[in-house]
């Protein structure tokens, strides 16, 4: 069974057509122009959705214009040399679910639970992000998740499905690199056992 599996990620922002603003030059364009950070939104909003949607589910939406309001408001304390936007705005998402750590949690055990009930799958048409996630996710996996501390989760959720790599992990937490490969390290080693191919997670 393929457990979290990394999507590839996106392309690099040096890789933008021609003439096209990075988003460190969106992000400094939207001091003096505020609707210049429209374009971030339309670039990174499906990213920091999908991370989110897989998070906490149905309050994706909220968490997402939560995040990037705080992504503008923040804007001018962005620094480049730190950390790429894209990682940047994950980071505020996380914090953003740290507000509802227990609503994910639940989520988690709910598809936990759905996953061993496939019957009931499906009864509800408003929920089809969560029957996508609980498919996704599978009954073990879930379980897992919800038993990690939330420290943990986050580094292993910010790697796997947030895509970012150590050091950006390290950048937007303000944490070591050293406590990342921790905390990596120990989410993996608490989800072996639900998950044979967490190995497969680099």
């Amino acid at each position: 069974m393929s457990a979290l599996p990394p999507p590839p990620r996106p392309p690099l922002l040096r890789a933008l057509p021609s003439g096209q603003p990075t988003d460190t030059e969106l992000i400094a364009r939207s001091l003096d122009e505020p609707e210049a950070f429209a374009t971030l939104f339309d670039r990174h909003a499906s990213a920091v959705h999908r991370y989110l949607g897989r998070r906490v589910g149905e309050l994706a939406d909220d968490l997402m214009s939560e995040t990037f309001l705080i992504a503008f408001r923040r804007r001018a304390a962005y620094r480049p040399e730190r950390v790429e936007v894209r990682p940047w705005l994950i980071g505020i998402a996380t914090n953003v679910v740290h507000g509802h750590v227990r609503t994910e949690r639940r989520r988690y055990r709910a598809l936990a639970r759905a996953a061993a009930r496939p019957e009931e799958h499906g009864t509800d048409p408003g929920d089809a992000a969560d029957r996508l996630d609980a498919e996704a996710l599978r009954g073990p996996l879930a379980g897992a998740l919800a038993g990690l501390k939330a420290h943990d989760r986050d580094v292993l959720l910010l790697f796997a499905w947030g895509q970012l790599g150590y050091e950006e992990i390290a950048a937007v937490l303000g944490i070591p690199i050293g406590t990342v490969r921790s905390r990596l390290n120990r989410a993996r080693r608490q989800t072996r056992a639900a998950l044979p191919t967490i190995e497969e997670i680099r």
